[in-house]
Formats: C-alpha cells, structure tokens, sequence
C-alpha cells in the first residue's frame, strides 16, 4: 500500500480526506450526542443524499450540472436541511425531536424521487452511498480541508459557549451566551461536515463516524476535555485501519471504517467490564 500511496494521486487524496473527517466529524459528534442529538447527523446526511442524486439527475437534463462536481448541492441541501431542523424546533417547542423525522423523511422522499428520476442507481450514487477510495478528487480534498479550517475555528472560537449550551442551555441564556444565533451556526456547521463525509464514509454511514468513536470515547473519559481527545484518537484509528482494509479486500472504505469503529466500541465495553468485574473481587 506504501508504494500505490506514493504513486496514485487519488489514494494520496483519500488517506489525506480519512485523516482530516477523523478528526472534525468526532470532534463534533462529541457536542450532537452530549446534546442528545445523535439522529441529528443521519436527518443530515439523508437531505443530502437528496441533494446527490438530485444533482446526478440534473447532470442528465442540464449541461451545467454535467460539469458541477455532486458534492456541492448536496452541502448545500444539508446545509439548508439543517436551517429548516432549526426552524421547525422552534416551532414545536414542547416536541423538538419531531423536527429530525420530518427532515429525515423529507430526505428521503426526495431522494428516491430523484434517483427513480435518474433511472436507477449508477455507480456514482453507489460511491457516493458508501463511500469510494478512487472517487475522491483534489476538489474533494480542497473542499475538505477548507470545511476542516471552517470547523476549527468555530470550535476555537466558541468552545466555551458551546460546551454551556450542551450541559445547561438556561444557564446559557441567563450568562449572556447567544445561543439564538450560535445554535443555528452549530447546525450548519455540522451540515458542512457531513457534507465533506460523504465521498469517504458515505451518506448513508457518516454519522456513524460522528457518534460511535464519541461512544467509545465517554466510556472511559474523567472529562469532557479528555472525551474529545479519545473522540478523536478513536476517529482516526477507524480511518485508518479502515481504509487500509479497504485497499486490500477492495471493498467499499465507508464500511471498514464503521466496523472498525464498532470494534472499537466492543472492546472498549469489553474491557470496562472486565476491569469492573476484576475491581469488585478485589473489594471482596
């Protein structure tokens, strides 16, 4: 695998891509699942999903599309999934988790639409579902990096408003936070990093990467500090034994990277209940 990474532009792309999404999708996971939002990531990723076959479909009728690289109307459907999550909590304030179904089945209402519009899945759609090694670009990997300096810099800046909003929303209110506009930031945000997901996880698996390295990580971090280290260190481990695995059956990366990230879990849960069980003996 050293000697294809040093000589194929698209495996440079995609190991470049794995690196950087194990990075930010943990590092915002670990602020959706404190705020009990997890399914906010798959309303996300289905919207855009849409917004995929939806531009696979244009590229057949309109000679514009033809030439638009996919991923760009679908950020910008999941961004404006994203917005309309945002709007519709407010409007059920007493039921805000209605939001996420209505978003997700919308998503998945159009998609299919269009992807029987389009005739069917075609192998772009299929790459784009599960993730493809060969499909990411330097586009991809420009759009990436600049959606990863995007998100760091927002957590930077933000860091400790976000983290008041996650544990004690009213607290926020009364210290001043502006949580009004920074909510609405937050979800585009998120929307951004799904969007730059798609083409090595895939659609359909990329808030799994998002939750279940964060998972793995509260499992055994004192802090949240420490939890968004361990989110992270987890991320990058599915990424790259994933992709690794991926390269050698030459299956779908997506896949390995979410079973990697599963495995990880397991013995994570393993391990905490072994040294649980070895601590009770010794208080016997």
């Amino acid at each position: 695998m050293i000697e294809a990474l040093l000589n194929y532009q698209f495996l440079q792309n995609a190991v470049w891509a794995g690196l950087i999404i194990g990075i930010i999708a943990p590092l915002l996971g670990l602020f959706i699942v404190v705020r009990r939002l997890a399914l906010i990531a798959d309303a996300l990723s289905h919207v855009a999903l849409a917004g995929i076959a939806g531009s696979l479909y244009l590229s057949q009728q309109v000679a514009f599309f033809a030439t638009l690289n996919p991923i760009f109307l679908g950020i910008g459907t999941a961004v404006g999934g994203s917005l309309l999550i945002e709007r519709l909590r407010k409007t059920y304030k007493d039921f805000e988790e209605l939001a996420i179904p209505i978003i997700l089945s919308a998503g998945i209402g159009f998609g299919a639409i269009f992807i029987s519009l389009a005739k069917g899945f075609s192998t772009d759609l299929v790459g784009y579902l599960f993730g493809s090694v060969s499909a990411v670009g330097r586009v991809d990997l420009y759009v990436i990096i600049g959606i990863a300096i995007v998100v760091i810099l927002f957590i930077g800046l933000f860091y400790k408003e976000l983290f008041t909003l996650s544990f004690d929303s009213e607290y926020a209110l009364v210290a001043g936070v502006k949580g009004r506009y920074l909510q609405p930031l937050f979800m585009i945000i998120v929307a951004l990093v799904i969007g730059a997901s798609m083409r090595i996880v895939g659609i359909l698996l990329v808030s799994s990467l998002m939750t279940i390295p964060v998972a793995a990580a509260i499992q055994l971090a004192k802090s949240f500090k420490g939890a968004l280290g361990l989110s992270i260190l987890f991320g990058e481990i599915a990424v790259i034994v994933g992709l690794i695995a991926a390269f050698y059956l030459d299956i779908a990366p997506g896949g390995t990277i979410v079973v990697c990230s599963i495995f990880l879990l397991v013995c994570v849960l393993l391990w905490k209940k072994v040294n649980g069980m070895m601590r009770s003996r010794e208080g016997y």
